[in-house]
C-alpha cells in the first residue's frame, strides 16, 4: 500500500482531497529535484505545524537518508556518521527579530510578504496554512510569492476562504471547526514529507 493509500485507509473522509494532496506532493518535488526550497507561514496553531514540517524535511523522518559516499569522503565518517540527507524549508515564523521589526516600524501583517520577498526566488514553493483560509498577511504572502515565481500551496479548511484563489493547489480539508482542520492537516503534510522523502531518498513505501 502507497503512502496515500495508507492515509485514505486511515482517514477516509480525507478522499476528497486525495487529487490535491497528489499535485502538492508533485510541485513539492519538481522543486526539490531542480534544488529549490519551500517556504512555510501560517498564524495561531498553524506556526507549530509549519515548524513540524520543516523538522520532517530537514532531517530524516523514516530514513537515516545516508550521506552520498563522494561527500562522506570529504566529511569523514566521524561527521558523516552523524548527517542525514535534507530537503530544505524554512519556517518564516521564526525570524522574530524582522516579525517584531515589522510590527513596531511598519505592520506586522506584511512580515511574511517581506520575508517571502527577501528569502524566495523562483521555483521555490511557499505553504501557506490557514484554517479559514482567510489570513491576511498569508494571503499577502501569496502575493508576492506569485509576483516572484513562486509556486503557491494552501492548506485550508472546507472552503478555503479567500487564499483559495491565490493558491495554485488548496488542499482543503472537509471541516469548517478549526481545531478539526488542525486535526486533519498533520496527517497530510506527514504523507507528504513521506512521499517526498520516499522518492528524493529511494526509500520504499510502507
Amino acid at each position: 500500500m502507497n503512502r496515500l493509500e495508507t492515509l485514505l485507509d486511515h482517514y477516509p473522509q480525507l478522499a476528497p482531497c486525495a487529487t490535491d494532496i497528489t499535485a502538492a506532493f508533485q510541485c513539492l518535488l519538481e522543486a526539490y529535484k531542480r534544488g529549490n526550497k519551500l517556504l512555510l507561514c501560517g498564524n495561531g496553531g498553524s506556526p507549530p505545524h509549519a515548524d513540524h514540517i520543516a523538522g520532517e524535511l530537514l532531517k530524516g523522518f523514516q530514513s537515516k537518508r545516508p550521506l552520498p559516499s563522494d561527500l562522506r569522503e570529504r566529511l569523514g565518517a566521524d561527521l558523516a556518521d552523524n548527517l542525514q540527507g535534507s530537503l530544505p524549508a524554512i519556517p518564516l515564523a521564526a525570524f522574530t527579530a524582522l516579525g517584531t521589526a515589522y510590527l513596531n516600524d511598519i505592520d506586522a501583517v506584511y512580515t511574511y510578504a517581506q520575508l517571502v520577498y527577501g528569502l524566495g526566488k523562483p521555483g521555490d514553493v511557499l505553504l501557506g496554512i490557514s484554517t479559514s483560509g482567510n489570513a491576511r498577511n498569508v494571503g499577502l504572502a501569496f502575493r508576492t510569492a506569485r509576483a516572484l515565481g513562486i509556486s503557491t500551496l494552501g492548506l485550508s479548511g472546507e472552503t478555503g476562504g479567500d487564499m483559495r484563489p491565490l493558491c495554485d493547489i488548496c488542499i482543503r480539508v472537509p471541516s469548517r471547526e478549526t481545531y478539526r482542520i488542525q486535526e486533519y492537516h498533520l496527517p497530510i503534510y506527514h504523507t507528504l514529507c513521506l512521499m517526498l522523502e520516499d522518492d528524493m531518498f529511494q526509500q520504499t513505501n510502507a
